[in-house]
């Protein structure tokens, strides 16, 4: 077993953008894992319908 492991995980959210309104996208977060413990998010990007990917910086998460 490894002490450090670096996992991708992609799950469906409901974002909002200000062009497109509200918008289902999957999100794939990257997250560094410490003795199987999630330590810290390195970078969450999603994937546009266009098939582009672009950073969740720009979306805000719909509530």
């Amino acid at each position: 077993m490894g002490i450090l492991k670096v996992k991708r995980k992609t799950t469906y959210e409901k974002r909002y953008s200000l062009k497109m309104g509200e918008l289902t996208t999957k999100v794939t977060y990257v997250k560094k894992y410490v003795l199987g413990i999630p330590f810290k998010t390195l970078h969450k990007y999603r994937e546009t319908y266009y098939g582009e990917v672009k950073d969740c910086k720009d979306c805000i998460l719909f509530i």
